[in-house]
């Protein structure tokens, strides 16, 4: 009675675990690429969009951490007030326990037996006052 019962209470704490664990990968990722595209040149979004899918390696490709391998994962940027503002979003999915499944789809998106992970950051990369580009400062400067 006792084995089933520990069973039990480590796979409803191994679940979170492994969600909360994808998701701050993905957050971090899209934080450092947002803080990336800060400096980055224009037309340069293709290699931040590498620099997020090296970044996600450090999630396993367990079934309960991530779904898909490389190719699941879409990562999309998005720039608001004139490039001032830049918002990245990492969306990718996860076979739940099957204990844990039905909690996991009640409380976020689900398709089919898929829980989908997403994670969105948008950060203000240059402040009001900063004119020109960061070329034009690195030029002021150099």
């Amino acid at each position: 009675m006792l084995l089933p019962s520990v069973m039990l209470l480590l796979a409803l704490l191994l679940q979170p675990a492994c969600l909360l664990y994808t998701r701050m990968v993905m957050r971090s990722a899209a934080s450092e690429c947002a803080r990336t595209l800060a400096t980055a040149a224009s037309g340069d979004e293709e290699a931040c969009k590498r620099f997020v899918l090296r970044r996600l390696k450090a999630v396993p490709e367990v079934s309960v951490f991530h779904v898909g391998g490389e190719s699941d994962w879409d990562v999309s940027l998005s720039y608001a007030e004139g490039g001032q503002t830049v918002t990245v979003s990492v969306v990718g999915h996860l076979r739940p326990l099957p204990l844990m499944g039905v909690t996991a789809r009640a409380f976020g998106k689900s398709e089919g037996t898929l829980v989908v992970l997403e994670a969105e950051v948008t950060e203000r990369v240059r402040p009001a006052w900063f004119g020109g580009s960061y070329a034009d400062w690195q030029k002021i400067w150099g």
